[in-house]
């Protein structure tokens, strides 16, 4: 606010917003809170897409002492109903696009005492407040600031509590990650719910970069806005990306000024990054790793200055889970907690301390200590390292296809398959079988206008994957794969199916 104050902080559709302007808004809706009741600790939910009021809410709320809790807004009534009353939140400031949803929910949570739509409603109670600088040595920085339900894609959502100093601790190890910061224009197109925004939220104000609101993705308006604003940087699940890489509108649009993608979310391939950075001309692109409870960028494949023999190592290795950010300490792990070897082979799962791991799940003391080992963070993700410390997924602890005794990584198996031009998106999940226990299943959706047979993907795969991680089974659809709301392919349902009663549907 002080720092960068002339600059432009944040763009939202029309609006734009310097710091000195953004940061008075956050002020006045802090002293606004207060007014309202809103006590210390107390939990304020957002229901609403990328906005400049949400962005608001990620200094006005805690400023207020209050809990900051972006809901996911793609979740189901039930889902939103649950996740609202576990938190016991007491105002609920929503777009109007969920009005409908609102309504029905309101009656079923007499907890939240205040209902404030984006609007004149919001803009009344903004109006209402006044701007006051945070004594901020007066805040206990262990105490919780933020909350963050978990997709709830592998089981019932726990809600990640991240006190002030992880998220602080976070923020600046994000923002080490970032070159040229002087001038970053950052399009926020990862949903601000998602995971604490991936970090960006406080990565970006803390740097003063432009902030664009990205509040629907659809690949022709990601374009116009990197064309109109001159974007840099960028985030993306992979299933976003191969939407940007497919779209034909790509070529309408002056998108010279891409200097960094950063994927993650969900495994990403060397064909990937090869594909983005031919595509993309001057724009690098690198994975990155992170959990909700992890704040959540706790790895990244950035260079790190060790030398590439080809282009085609670079792209593995920046396809690659990554090393460790600064100030977090990453181990693969065996079920004794002792390293597994640095070979890139040993398979074992990825356990993570440091500042930016939540403080715990929010009343929930058994969640917590049934994912924690002392100050570890047991992560579910099993992997494999190496010498330079590079760790690489393979696969969910429970998504491992064991068959006849061997393991195979769904994660491995997807990556070969989407290598193939003809392949626009690919899940692999395990499917009954009387003789090997279970095998791998492909779900296979090609891009528009292309041909491709089972014959024809089961020859490409010869030579890039072991004969008995080949999938016995192939399904072709025209239509995307079912995906949560923060874009990750919902293997879970395409699995379910499979093991329904057991049917064997293997065919030779």
């Amino acid at each position: 606010m002080d720092v960068f104050g002339s600059k432009t902080g944040a763009v939202s559709g029309d609006r734009q917003l310097t710091y000195a302007q953004f940061g008075e808004r956050a002020e006045r809706l802090a002293d606004a809170l207060t007014q309202r009741g809103i006590q210390p600790g107390d939990r304020v939910a957002y229901l609403s897409f990328n906005n400049n009021e949400l962005l608001e809410g990620y200094y006005g709320v805690i400023q207020a002492r209050a809990i900051v809790m972006p809901l996911n807004v793609r979740l189901a009534e039930g889902e939103l109903g649950a996740i609202l009353a576990h938190s016991g939140a007491r105002m609920v400031i929503f777009e109007n696009d969920f009005l409908p949803l609102v309504e029905r929910l309101r009656p079923r949570l007499p907890d939240a005492k205040h209902w404030i739509e984006i609007g004149p409603a919001y803009e009344e109670m903004i109006a209402s407040g006044v701007p006051r600088r945070a004594d901020i040595f007066s805040y206990d920085e262990m105490s919780i600031a933020e909350l963050f339900y978990t997709s709830g894609s592998t089981g019932t959502p726990k809600g990640a509590t991240l006190s002030h100093r992880t998220i602080c601790m976070h923020g600046l190890s994000v923002a080490l990650q970032c070159h040229r910061p002087e001038n970053i224009v950052d399009l926020h197109t990862i949903p601000l719910f998602h995971a604490n925004g991936w970090g960006r939220p406080q990565a970006s104000t803390l740097l003063g970069s432009k902030q664009v609101m990205v509040r629907r993705f659809e690949p022709e308006t990601v374009f116009r806005l990197i064309q109109e604003h001159r974007a840099t940087d960028m985030s993306l699940v992979p299933t976003m990306a191969n939407a940007l890489l497919n779209s034909p509108a790509r070529d309408k649009y002056d998108l010279s000024s891409l200097r960094r993608m950063m994927t993650g979310g969900a495994a990403s391939s060397p064909a990937l990054v090869e594909r983005w950075e031919k595509a993309f001309p001057g724009c690098e692109c690198c994975a990155g790793y992170g959990l909700t409870e992890t704040s959540p960028v706790i790895t990244t494949a950035l260079w790190k200055g060790i030398e590439y023999g080809s282009d085609e190592e670079r792209w593995r290795r920046q396809a690659m889970t990554g090393w460790a950010v600064p100030g977090a300490d990453v181990r693969v792990v065996d079920s004794e907690m002792r390293d597994v070897p640095r070979d890139g082979k040993t398979i074992g799962e990825i356990v993570v301390q440091g500042d930016q791991v939540m403080d715990g799940y929010f009343r929930d003391p058994e969640g917590t200590r049934a994912a924690m080992t002392g100050t570890w963070l047991h992560t579910g993700d099993m992997a494999v390292w190496d010498e330079e410390s590079y760790v690489n997924i393979v696969d969910r602890k429970k998504e491992i296809i064991i068959s006849g005794g061997e393991n195979i990584s769904s994660i491995e198996v997807e990556s070969a398959i989407q290598a193939h031009p003809a392949v626009m998106e690919c899940a692999v999940v395990s499917a009954p079988d009387d003789k090997w226990g279970e095998v791998p299943a492909a779900i296979v959706v090609r891009k528009a206008g292309y041909g491709l047979s089972e014959d024809e993907l089961r020859s490409f795969l010869e030579g890039r994957l072991s004969r008995f991680k080949h999938p016995r089974i192939f399904e072709f659809r025209d239509e995307a794969l079912p995906k949560t709301g923060t874009g990750k392919i919902r293997k879970m349902i395409l699995k379910e199916r499979f093991w329904t009663g057991k049917e064997k549907r293997i065919q030779g």
